[in-house]
């Protein structure tokens, strides 16, 4: 079967209905019963890759359950999907494009052919660019309009051109350097500009600008007013060459905002926005963070991609992570996944898993056009531990929802304080048992059994204190939260990613819902702004809530 062909859908395959009826044998076996049967569970469960383990033993499986996962990954010819986007064959069906993020970290000599080209000269070429940049930055040979050296680097951008980058540069705080501070700007709202701009100082600050079309609306408008704001406060028309750097694709609009040809970084075709964080989009990370630091980043996913390429399916960690997903979603119904990072350096990770995630596998409809009648792309959410487990910990245990976790772990931190960091990681230990494990009837009656309640309140709160348990979840660890550690952590997710897509039968590399929010938005924007009401227009355009709402914001705007 070639990629992209027609091919049935996922419940019509024979390995889907092995697994159907292999869930209705174990769906009632508690993990709490197999630990206790099997001491070495944990070994057995237990891999690790690229300087990350993975512990996923406390997932509701047996042998028999990986076995047939395995075996529906090969039969959606999973292998041959993952050679397929290493080669930079068209996995993008419906934009005819490869996805190759992996050539942005690819540290061996070999090709990558896109149209009868190898990527990797220019590739290698940008970032040898970027390194010379950022040297200058740096090591204040190049300096603002006062000849000051720059304090503050300000990136403008939004979706993948915003998220990886943060969440890089939060995570890798340790690691920068003391003389730049970086922000991002992102939200089209008045108030996250004012909020980055206020106790910046314009002949100290550096912009960049990363928008492949140079057009993207929020990103646009941002750098429009901050560049207003510059020229405003000291700056001049020569000078923006000094302060504005562009990571685009469309040079010839960057070099009319004022951008010098030799500052505009590029951006290609075949990588995401959501997967460019390795390009030059990563330009506000390397700034701070340095060269090397950088470098150490696309090693850390360099060597995920290795373990995701070439080891076998019952050692690949993206493979067994993403078909865990594939069981829960597809056989228990589980519709959302939890990312808990018990890090606070890794708080941004759920909210980049979640774009990268909901952005790629949020499908209805397979990559050859036909409807799904069955669940993909689970809602992704989450947050920082231990902040979690006062807030919605309560339902991931007792709710009615059910929702599988990941838990992530540095087994060190950058800052020792007292024995904080062995309270963090106990909270984490402690979260992933009681999940698993939970609270019987019977032990919640034993804890009250000295109680001075009467038997009935007692058995009417040892009922609310029941905690059901056999809830999964994966625990990744690692030494510490380092540049490669972080690297190896954002490849090991986008892989997981793939494979999910690959056997829902969806194209992961598209995103037309966004699109379409994108071209409505332009018409509800010429709307609210035309100077005067176009009745007509308005009921031909638009519906009659959003026409509502369109002449609420337009009375408001009147009376100011």
């Amino acid at each position: 079967m070639e990629l992209n062909e027609p091919q049935p859908l996922l419940d019509q395959l024979d390995e889907f209905q092995q697994l159907a009826s292999h869930y209705q044998d174990i769906k009632n076996l508690t993990m709490r019963e197999q630990f206790q049967a099997d001491a070495g569970r944990f070994n057995k469960y237990t891999l690790t890759a690229a300087d990350i383990t993975l512990d996923y033993s406390k997932n509701r499986i047996t042998d028999e359950t990986l076995t047939h996962l395995f075996a529906l990954a090969k039969k959606r010819k999973l292998s041959t999907s993952i050679q397929a986007m290493f080669r930079g064959d068209l996995i993008n069906s419906s934009e005819n494009r490869p996805a190759l993020h992996t050539a942005l970290r690819n540290f061996s000599d070999d090709p990558v052919i896109v149209d009868g080209e190898d990527v990797m000269p220019e590739v290698r070429s940008t970032l040898i660019r970027m390194k010379e940049f950022c040297w200058k930055i740096r090591n204040q040979h190049w300096r603002g309009f006062n000849n000051k050296p720059f304090t503050d680097v300000v990136s403008i951008g939004i979706g993948g051109s915003f998220l990886g980058p943060k969440l890089a540069s939060q995570a890798l705080k340790p690691y920068w350097g003391k003389k730049i501070n970086c922000h991002y700007l992102a939200n089209i709202d008045g108030s996250n500009l004012t909020e980055v701009l206020q106790g910046l100082s314009p002949d100290t600050t550096l912009f960049i600008i990363q928008s492949k079309s140079f057009g993207t609306q929020e990103t646009l408008k941002n750098a429009t007013e901050c560049r207003q704001w510059f020229l405003d406060n000291g700056g001049q028309e020569k000078d923006l060459p000094r302060h504005f750097t562009a990571v685009t694709a469309n040079v010839e609009k960057a070099k009319a905002f004022g951008v010098a040809e030799e500052n505009i970084f590029p951006m290609w075709d075949w990588v995401g926005g959501r997967y460019s964080l390795w390009s030059a989009i990563g330009l506000p990370l390397m700034l701070t963070i340095g060269h090397e630091n950088f470098r150490q980043l696309l090693l850390g996913a360099y060597e995920m991609d290795c373990h995701f390429k070439t080891v076998p399916f019952e050692q690949n960690m993206p493979v067994i992570m993403g078909m865990l997903g594939v069981w829960y979603n597809n056989f228990f119904n589980a519709q959302s996944h939890a990312v808990l990072p018990y890090d606070h350096y890794l708080r941004g990770l759920p909210a980049h898993i979640q774009q990268l995630d909901m952005e790629s596998n949020g499908k209805s409809v397979s990559a050859c056009g036909q409807y799904l009648n069955y669940q993909a792309g689970p809602i992704i959410w989450g947050g920082v531990g231990s902040n979690g487990q006062h807030a919605y910990h309560q339902l991931l245990h007792q709710g009615t929802q059910f929702a599988p976790c990941d838990f992530i772990l540095p087994l060190m931190t950058h800052n020792p304080v007292d024995h904080f960091h062995e309270l963090l990681v106990s909270n984490c230990l402690s979260q992933s048992q009681a999940l698993m494990q939970g609270k019987t009837e019977q032990e919640a009656l034993q804890e009250l059994a000295n109680s001075e309640m009467s038997e009935q309140d007692k058995r009417i709160l040892a009922t609310q204190k029941t905690i059901p348990g056999n809830r999964p979840s994966n625990t990744l660890f690692f030494d510490k939260s380092t540049p490669k550690v972080v690297g190896a952590l954002i490849a090991l997710y986008e892989h997981k990613v793939f494979v999910q897509g690959q056997i829902w039968g969806v194209n992961s590399f598209d995103q037309w819902g966004v699109e379409l929010g994108k071209k409505l938005g332009d018409k509800v924007n010429a709307a609210l702004t035309a100077k005067t009401e176009n009745t007509q227009a308005l009921e031909e355009n638009f519906d009659n809530s959003t026409t509502g709402l369109i002449r609420a914001f337009r009375s408001m705007k009147n009376k100011l």
